[in-house]
Protein backbone atom coordinates (compact mmCIF):
# COMPACT_ATOMS: atom_id res chain seq x y z
CA UNK A 1 0.00 0.00 0.00
CA UNK A 2 1.17 3.52 -0.78
CA UNK A 3 -0.35 6.95 -1.23
CA UNK A 4 -0.73 6.73 -5.01
CA UNK A 5 -2.28 3.27 -4.71
CA UNK A 6 -4.95 4.56 -2.34
CA UNK A 7 -5.63 7.64 -4.47
CA UNK A 8 -6.05 5.42 -7.54
CA UNK A 9 -8.49 3.20 -5.66
CA UNK A 10 -10.61 6.25 -4.88
CA UNK A 11 -10.31 7.59 -8.42
CA UNK A 12 -11.57 4.22 -9.70
CA UNK A 13 -14.64 4.47 -7.49
CA UNK A 14 -13.65 2.68 -4.31
CA UNK A 15 -15.19 4.01 -1.12
CA UNK A 16 -12.95 4.88 1.86
CA UNK A 17 -15.09 2.84 4.26
CA UNK A 18 -14.54 -0.27 2.11
CA UNK A 19 -10.77 0.22 2.28
CA UNK A 20 -10.77 0.71 6.02
CA UNK A 21 -12.96 -2.33 6.61
CA UNK A 22 -10.33 -4.35 4.73
CA UNK A 23 -7.59 -2.87 6.92
CA UNK A 24 -9.47 -3.86 10.09
CA UNK A 25 -10.01 -7.37 8.71
CA UNK A 26 -6.36 -7.65 7.67
CA UNK A 27 -5.28 -6.61 11.16
CA UNK A 28 -6.80 -9.86 12.43
CA UNK A 29 -4.42 -11.82 10.17
CA UNK A 30 -1.44 -10.08 11.79
CA UNK A 31 -2.76 -10.09 15.35
CA UNK A 32 0.04 -12.33 16.63
CA UNK A 33 2.78 -10.10 15.16
CA UNK A 34 2.48 -7.61 18.05
CA UNK A 35 2.39 -4.61 15.70
CA UNK A 36 -0.18 -2.63 17.64
CA UNK A 37 -0.88 -1.30 21.10
CA UNK A 38 -4.13 0.35 20.04
CA UNK A 39 -5.11 -1.65 16.93
CA UNK A 40 -7.25 -0.60 13.97
CA UNK A 41 -10.94 -0.65 14.88
CA UNK A 42 -14.19 0.79 13.57
CA UNK A 43 -14.62 2.75 16.80
CA UNK A 44 -11.28 4.53 16.37
CA UNK A 45 -11.50 5.13 12.62
CA UNK A 46 -15.18 5.97 12.09
CA UNK A 47 -15.10 9.62 13.28
CA UNK A 48 -12.30 10.36 10.81
CA UNK A 49 -14.11 8.53 8.01
CA UNK A 50 -17.32 10.45 8.69
CA UNK A 51 -15.36 13.71 8.53
CA UNK A 52 -14.12 12.93 5.01
CA UNK A 53 -17.53 13.80 3.60
CA UNK A 54 -17.24 17.38 4.82
CA UNK A 55 -13.65 18.19 3.82
CA UNK A 56 -12.05 19.03 0.50
CA UNK A 57 -11.24 15.89 -1.52
CA UNK A 58 -8.26 17.69 -3.07
CA UNK A 59 -6.41 17.72 0.26
CA UNK A 60 -3.05 15.99 -0.30
CA UNK A 61 -3.69 13.10 2.12
CA UNK A 62 -7.48 12.78 1.80
CA UNK A 63 -8.47 9.31 2.98
CA UNK A 64 -4.90 8.02 3.34
CA UNK A 65 -4.47 5.54 6.26
CA UNK A 66 -1.49 6.03 8.55
CA UNK A 67 -0.17 4.55 11.79
CA UNK A 68 1.29 6.37 14.80
CA UNK A 69 4.05 5.20 17.12
CA UNK A 70 2.62 5.01 20.62
CA UNK A 71 4.88 7.67 22.08
CA UNK A 72 3.16 10.28 19.87
CA UNK A 73 -0.21 11.65 20.97
CA UNK A 74 -3.47 11.01 19.17
CA UNK A 75 -6.29 12.93 20.83
CA UNK A 76 -8.67 10.74 22.85
CA UNK A 77 -6.49 7.63 22.52
CA UNK A 78 -4.11 6.45 25.28
CA UNK A 79 -0.40 7.08 24.85
CA UNK A 80 1.61 4.35 26.59
CA UNK A 81 5.19 4.75 25.29
CA UNK A 82 5.29 0.96 25.63
CA UNK A 83 4.56 1.01 29.37
CA UNK A 84 0.97 0.36 30.58
CA UNK A 85 1.58 2.06 33.95
CA UNK A 86 2.74 5.22 32.18
CA UNK A 87 -0.39 5.54 30.02
CA UNK A 88 -2.34 8.79 29.76
CA UNK A 89 -5.07 9.96 27.38
CA UNK A 90 -4.27 13.28 25.71
CA UNK A 91 -7.03 15.73 24.87
CA UNK A 92 -5.19 16.87 21.74
CA UNK A 93 -3.11 15.21 19.07
CA UNK A 94 0.57 15.95 18.63
CA UNK A 95 1.28 18.93 16.40
CA UNK A 96 2.50 16.73 13.52
CA UNK A 97 -0.41 14.28 13.82
CA UNK A 98 -2.92 17.13 13.72
CA UNK A 99 -1.32 18.57 10.57
CA UNK A 100 -1.73 15.19 8.87
CA UNK A 101 -5.35 14.86 10.00
CA UNK A 102 -6.09 18.42 8.89
CA UNK A 103 -4.86 17.41 5.43
CA UNK A 104 -7.19 14.43 5.22
CA UNK A 105 -5.09 11.56 6.57
CA UNK A 106 -6.82 8.96 8.74
CA UNK A 107 -5.09 7.48 11.81
CA UNK A 108 -5.76 3.76 12.08
CA UNK A 109 -4.02 2.90 15.37
CA UNK A 110 -1.06 3.27 17.74
CA UNK A 111 1.93 1.03 17.18
CA UNK A 112 4.22 -1.02 19.40
CA UNK A 113 7.72 0.19 20.29
CA UNK A 114 10.76 -0.49 22.39
CA UNK A 115 9.64 0.84 25.76
CA UNK A 116 10.14 4.61 26.12
CA UNK A 117 11.80 4.57 22.67
CA UNK A 118 14.93 3.09 24.26
CA UNK A 119 16.32 0.45 21.93
CA UNK A 120 16.98 -0.39 18.28
CA UNK A 121 15.72 -3.97 18.34
CA UNK A 122 11.92 -4.04 18.69
CA UNK A 123 11.73 -6.66 21.46
CA UNK A 124 11.65 -4.45 24.57
CA UNK A 125 7.91 -4.17 24.97
CA UNK A 126 5.39 -5.62 27.44
CA UNK A 127 2.99 -5.72 24.48
CA UNK A 128 5.08 -8.45 22.85
CA UNK A 129 8.05 -8.66 20.52
CA UNK A 130 7.11 -7.07 17.21
CA UNK A 131 7.79 -9.50 14.34
CA UNK A 132 9.80 -8.56 11.29
CA UNK A 133 7.57 -8.18 8.21
CA UNK A 134 9.59 -10.65 6.13
CA UNK A 135 11.55 -12.83 8.57
CA UNK A 136 9.40 -13.76 11.58
CA UNK A 137 12.35 -15.11 13.58
CA UNK A 138 14.38 -11.91 13.13
CA UNK A 139 14.09 -8.60 14.96
CA UNK A 140 11.93 -5.90 13.43
CA UNK A 141 14.25 -3.12 14.54
CA UNK A 142 13.37 -0.46 17.05
CA UNK A 143 12.35 1.55 18.68
CA UNK A 144 9.73 2.31 16.01
CA UNK A 145 9.10 -1.39 15.40
CA UNK A 146 5.34 -1.47 14.94
CA UNK A 147 5.31 1.63 12.78
CA UNK A 148 7.69 0.07 10.27
CA UNK A 149 5.94 -3.30 10.19
CA UNK A 150 2.49 -1.68 9.79
CA UNK A 151 3.66 -0.22 6.48
CA UNK A 152 5.66 -3.23 5.31
CA UNK A 153 2.69 -5.53 5.97
CA UNK A 154 0.32 -3.34 3.96
CA UNK A 155 -1.84 -2.12 6.82
CA UNK A 156 -0.90 1.55 6.44
CA UNK A 157 0.24 3.70 3.54
CA UNK A 158 2.78 5.41 5.80
CA UNK A 159 3.52 5.67 9.49
CA UNK A 160 5.09 7.98 12.03
CA UNK A 161 8.03 6.94 14.15
CA UNK A 162 10.55 8.79 16.26
CA UNK A 163 14.31 8.87 15.95
CA UNK A 164 16.83 9.87 18.62
CA UNK A 165 19.64 7.43 17.81
CA UNK A 166 18.40 5.53 14.75
CA UNK A 167 14.85 4.45 15.56
CA UNK A 168 13.47 5.83 12.30
CA UNK A 169 16.18 4.20 10.17
CA UNK A 170 17.04 0.75 11.55
CA UNK A 171 13.43 -0.56 11.36
CA UNK A 172 13.19 0.86 7.84
CA UNK A 173 16.19 -1.20 6.74
CA UNK A 174 15.04 -4.42 8.38
CA UNK A 175 11.58 -4.16 6.76
CA UNK A 176 12.72 -2.92 3.31
CA UNK A 177 11.29 0.58 3.62
CA UNK A 178 12.30 4.18 3.13
CA UNK A 179 12.89 5.92 6.46
CA UNK A 180 13.21 9.71 6.38
CA UNK A 181 14.57 11.50 9.46
CA UNK A 182 14.10 15.25 8.96
CA UNK A 183 16.48 17.76 10.46
CA UNK A 184 16.02 18.28 14.19
CA UNK A 185 13.26 20.86 14.65
CA UNK A 186 11.88 20.70 11.11
CA UNK A 187 8.93 18.69 12.46
CA UNK A 188 7.57 19.74 15.84
CA UNK A 189 7.98 17.29 18.71
CA UNK A 190 5.14 18.78 20.76
CA UNK A 191 2.96 15.90 21.89
CA UNK A 192 5.82 13.38 21.83
CA UNK A 193 6.97 11.53 24.95
CA UNK A 194 10.62 12.63 25.27
CA UNK A 195 13.56 10.24 25.11
CA UNK A 196 16.40 12.76 24.79
CA UNK A 197 14.30 15.85 24.27
CA UNK A 198 17.02 18.00 22.68
CA UNK A 199 17.70 15.27 20.06
CA UNK A 200 14.28 13.72 19.40
CA UNK A 201 12.75 13.78 15.92
CA UNK A 202 9.46 12.57 14.46
CA UNK A 203 10.06 10.52 11.31
CA UNK A 204 8.17 8.80 8.50
CA UNK A 205 8.23 5.23 7.17
CA UNK A 206 7.04 4.80 3.59
CA UNK A 207 7.29 2.51 0.59
CA UNK A 208 8.80 5.22 -1.60
CA UNK A 209 10.71 8.48 -1.48
CA UNK A 210 7.74 10.17 -3.15
CA UNK A 211 5.48 9.18 -0.25
CA UNK A 212 8.04 10.32 2.32
CA UNK A 213 8.21 13.71 0.60
CA UNK A 214 4.41 13.97 0.42
CA UNK A 215 4.15 13.43 4.18
CA UNK A 216 7.04 15.80 4.84
CA UNK A 217 5.37 18.57 2.85
CA UNK A 218 2.41 18.41 5.26
CA UNK A 219 4.13 17.58 8.56
CA UNK A 220 6.90 20.16 8.29
CA UNK A 221 6.23 23.52 9.89
CA UNK A 222 7.24 25.92 12.62
CA UNK A 223 5.47 25.45 15.96
CA UNK A 224 5.43 28.48 18.22
CA UNK A 225 4.71 26.25 21.23
CA UNK A 226 7.62 23.84 20.70
CA UNK A 227 10.95 24.99 22.11
CA UNK A 228 12.86 22.81 19.62
CA UNK A 229 10.97 23.89 16.51
CA UNK A 230 12.91 25.54 13.68
CA UNK A 231 12.00 27.15 10.37
CA UNK A 232 13.76 24.73 8.01
CA UNK A 233 12.73 24.78 4.36
CA UNK A 234 13.56 21.74 2.25
CA UNK A 235 14.79 23.02 -1.09
CA UNK A 236 14.33 21.48 -4.50
CA UNK A 237 15.94 18.07 -4.79
CA UNK A 238 19.38 18.01 -6.34
CA UNK A 239 22.44 15.80 -6.38
CA UNK A 240 25.33 16.61 -4.05
CA UNK A 241 28.66 17.71 -5.43
CA UNK A 242 30.42 14.89 -3.61
CA UNK A 243 29.64 11.60 -1.88
CA UNK A 244 31.77 10.57 1.10
CA UNK A 245 32.18 6.90 1.99
CA UNK A 246 33.95 5.26 4.93
CA UNK A 247 37.60 4.53 4.15
CA UNK A 248 37.71 1.71 6.68
CA UNK A 249 35.47 -1.23 5.91
CA UNK A 250 32.39 -1.11 8.17
CA UNK A 251 31.79 -3.86 10.71
CA UNK A 252 29.41 -6.55 9.46
CA UNK A 253 28.08 -9.12 11.89
CA UNK A 254 25.84 -11.37 9.82
CA UNK A 255 26.29 -13.34 6.61
CA UNK A 256 25.59 -11.57 3.34
CA UNK A 257 25.57 -7.97 4.53
CA UNK A 258 29.16 -7.23 3.52
CA UNK A 259 28.38 -8.35 -0.03
CA UNK A 260 25.27 -6.16 -0.10
CA UNK A 261 27.34 -3.16 1.01
CA UNK A 262 29.74 -3.64 -1.88
CA UNK A 263 26.81 -3.90 -4.28
CA UNK A 264 25.59 -0.58 -2.90
CA UNK A 265 29.04 0.94 -3.45
CA UNK A 266 28.93 -0.19 -7.07
CA UNK A 267 25.50 1.42 -7.48
CA UNK A 268 26.80 4.66 -5.94
CA UNK A 269 29.78 4.78 -8.28
CA UNK A 270 27.42 4.33 -11.24
CA UNK A 271 25.77 7.66 -10.36
CA UNK A 272 28.65 9.59 -11.93
CA UNK A 273 29.23 11.82 -8.89
CA UNK A 274 32.62 12.42 -7.30
CA UNK A 275 33.18 9.81 -4.59
CA UNK A 276 35.79 10.16 -1.84
CA UNK A 277 36.70 7.75 0.95
CA UNK A 278 37.28 9.37 4.33
CA UNK A 279 38.17 8.49 7.90
CA UNK A 280 34.83 8.34 9.74
CA UNK A 281 36.28 7.99 13.25
CA UNK A 282 34.99 11.46 14.12
CA UNK A 283 31.42 10.26 13.64
CA UNK A 284 32.02 7.25 15.89
CA UNK A 285 33.60 9.50 18.53
CA UNK A 286 30.61 11.82 18.41
CA UNK A 287 28.20 8.86 18.64
CA UNK A 288 29.87 7.63 21.83
CA UNK A 289 28.76 10.80 23.61
CA UNK A 290 25.12 9.69 23.50
CA UNK A 291 25.41 6.68 25.81
CA UNK A 292 29.00 6.59 27.08
CA UNK A 293 29.08 10.21 28.21
CA UNK A 294 26.98 12.40 30.47
CA UNK A 295 24.44 13.17 27.74
CA UNK A 296 22.49 10.06 28.73
CA UNK A 297 21.41 11.99 31.84
CA UNK A 298 18.81 13.67 29.63
CA UNK A 299 16.99 10.33 29.37
CA UNK A 300 16.83 10.06 33.16
CA UNK A 301 15.70 13.67 33.37
CA UNK A 302 12.70 12.82 31.20
CA UNK A 303 11.65 9.57 32.86
CA UNK A 304 13.48 9.18 36.17
CA UNK A 305 10.62 10.43 38.31
CA UNK A 306 8.28 7.86 36.78
CA UNK A 307 10.80 5.03 37.19
CA UNK A 308 11.36 5.87 40.86
CA UNK A 309 7.66 6.13 41.66
CA UNK A 310 6.65 2.95 39.75
CA UNK A 311 9.10 0.22 40.77
CA UNK A 312 8.94 -2.80 38.48
CA UNK A 313 6.99 -1.01 35.74
CA UNK A 314 9.98 -0.57 33.46
CA UNK A 315 11.74 -3.34 31.54
CA UNK A 316 14.97 -4.25 33.39
CA UNK A 317 17.18 -3.50 30.38
CA UNK A 318 15.37 -0.20 29.78
CA UNK A 319 15.70 0.82 33.41
CA UNK A 320 19.41 -0.08 33.35
CA UNK A 321 19.94 2.30 30.42
CA UNK A 322 17.92 5.07 32.04
CA UNK A 323 19.74 4.71 35.36
CA UNK A 324 23.10 4.95 33.60
CA UNK A 325 22.31 8.65 33.42
CA UNK A 326 22.67 9.11 37.18
CA UNK A 327 25.84 7.19 37.94
CA UNK A 328 28.52 9.05 39.92
CA UNK A 329 30.60 9.78 36.81
CA UNK A 330 27.75 11.70 35.11
CA UNK A 331 28.76 15.05 36.57
CA UNK A 332 27.90 18.52 35.31
CA UNK A 333 31.58 19.04 34.58
CA UNK A 334 31.66 15.94 32.38
CA UNK A 335 28.52 17.05 30.58
CA UNK A 336 30.16 20.34 29.65
CA UNK A 337 33.25 18.46 28.47
CA UNK A 338 30.97 16.37 26.24
CA UNK A 339 29.11 19.42 24.95
CA UNK A 340 32.36 21.20 24.11
CA UNK A 341 33.63 18.12 22.26
CA UNK A 342 30.34 17.87 20.44
CA UNK A 343 30.53 21.53 19.40
CA UNK A 344 33.88 20.86 17.72
CA UNK A 345 32.56 17.70 16.03
CA UNK A 346 29.60 19.70 14.70
CA UNK A 347 31.91 22.44 13.45
CA UNK A 348 34.11 19.93 11.62
CA UNK A 349 31.07 18.18 10.21
CA UNK A 350 29.72 21.44 8.79
CA UNK A 351 33.05 22.08 7.13
CA UNK A 352 33.21 18.57 5.69
CA UNK A 353 29.66 18.07 4.43
CA UNK A 354 29.04 21.39 2.71
CA UNK A 355 27.34 20.47 -0.59
CA UNK A 356 28.05 16.79 0.13
CA UNK A 357 26.47 13.68 1.62
CA UNK A 358 27.98 10.93 3.75
CA UNK A 359 26.79 7.38 3.02
CA UNK A 360 27.07 4.51 5.51
CA UNK A 361 25.41 1.15 5.98
CA UNK A 362 22.25 1.61 8.01
CA UNK A 363 23.35 -1.38 10.07
CA UNK A 364 25.95 -4.09 9.65
CA UNK A 365 23.49 -6.94 9.96
CA UNK A 366 20.60 -8.23 12.03
CA UNK A 367 19.85 -10.72 14.78
CA UNK A 368 17.22 -13.27 15.63
CA UNK A 369 14.87 -12.25 18.40
CA UNK A 370 16.33 -15.05 20.51
CA UNK A 371 19.87 -13.70 20.05
CA UNK A 372 18.75 -10.29 21.25
CA UNK A 373 16.91 -11.76 24.24
CA UNK A 374 20.10 -13.59 25.22
CA UNK A 375 22.39 -10.54 24.92
CA UNK A 376 20.21 -7.40 24.85
CA UNK A 377 22.88 -4.74 25.39
CA UNK A 378 25.60 -5.88 22.99
CA UNK A 379 23.24 -6.71 20.13
CA UNK A 380 21.42 -3.40 20.49
CA UNK A 381 24.73 -1.51 20.46
CA UNK A 382 25.77 -3.14 17.20
CA UNK A 383 22.53 -2.02 15.53
CA UNK A 384 23.43 1.61 16.30
CA UNK A 385 27.04 1.67 15.10
CA UNK A 386 26.19 3.80 12.05
CA UNK A 387 23.16 5.70 13.35
CA UNK A 388 23.92 7.20 16.77
CA UNK A 389 25.95 10.18 15.54
CA UNK A 390 23.19 11.68 13.41
CA UNK A 391 21.12 13.89 15.70
CA UNK A 392 24.09 14.77 17.91
CA UNK A 393 25.71 16.33 14.83
CA UNK A 394 22.48 18.04 13.70
CA UNK A 395 22.24 16.01 10.50
CA UNK A 396 19.29 14.94 8.40
CA UNK A 397 19.15 11.39 7.06
CA UNK A 398 17.29 9.07 4.73
CA UNK A 399 17.46 5.28 4.75
CA UNK A 400 16.78 3.46 1.49
CA UNK A 401 16.90 -0.24 0.56
CA UNK A 402 19.93 -1.44 -1.39
CA UNK A 403 17.49 -3.73 -3.21
CA UNK A 404 13.81 -3.00 -2.63
CA UNK A 405 12.88 -6.48 -3.81
CA UNK A 406 15.13 -8.34 -1.37
CA UNK A 407 13.04 -9.60 1.52
CA UNK A 408 15.27 -12.52 2.47
CA UNK A 409 17.97 -10.41 4.14
CA UNK A 410 16.93 -6.74 3.88
CA UNK A 411 19.83 -4.30 3.75
CA UNK A 412 19.91 -0.55 3.34
CA UNK A 413 22.16 2.47 3.27
CA UNK A 414 21.71 5.83 4.92
CA UNK A 415 22.65 9.18 3.42
CA UNK A 416 23.47 12.00 5.84
CA UNK A 417 23.87 15.70 5.27
CA UNK A 418 23.67 19.03 7.05
CA UNK A 419 20.36 20.20 8.46
CA UNK A 420 19.92 22.80 5.72
CA UNK A 421 20.76 20.34 2.92
CA UNK A 422 17.85 17.91 3.07
CA UNK A 423 17.40 18.37 -0.68
CA UNK A 424 20.81 16.72 -1.25
CA UNK A 425 19.96 13.47 0.53
CA UNK A 426 16.59 13.38 -1.25
CA UNK A 427 18.23 13.92 -4.63
CA UNK A 428 20.84 11.26 -3.93
CA UNK A 429 18.35 8.71 -2.58
CA UNK A 430 16.02 9.11 -5.53
CA UNK A 431 18.84 8.55 -8.04
CA UNK A 432 20.29 5.66 -6.04
CA UNK A 433 16.98 3.76 -6.01
CA UNK A 434 16.74 4.07 -9.78
CA UNK A 435 20.14 2.47 -10.41
CA UNK A 436 19.90 -1.23 -11.21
Amino acid sequence: MNINYVKKLYADGARPDDLFRKIIKKYEEYKDWNIWITPPSEELIKPYLDRLESIDKSLPLWGIPFAIKDNIDLGGVPTTAGCPEYAYTPAKSAFVVQRLIDNGAIPIGKTNLDQFATGLVGVRSPYGECHNAWQPEMISGGSSSGSAVSVASGLAAFSLGTDTAGSGRVPAMLNTLVGFKPSCGAWSTRGVVPACESLDCVTVFANSIEDAKAVDSVARGYDTDCAWSKEIIRGQDKMPEKIFLPKKEPEFFADGYKEKWYKALSQIKDLGITVESIDTQMFSDAASILYDGAYVAERWNALGEFVESHPGATFPVTEKILRSGITDDKTASRLFDDLHSLAMYRHRTRELLKDAVLVMPTAGGSFTRTEVDNDPIATNSKMGLYTNHCNLLDLCAIEVPQDAGDHDHPFGITAFSLSDQENLIMGFADRFMKVE
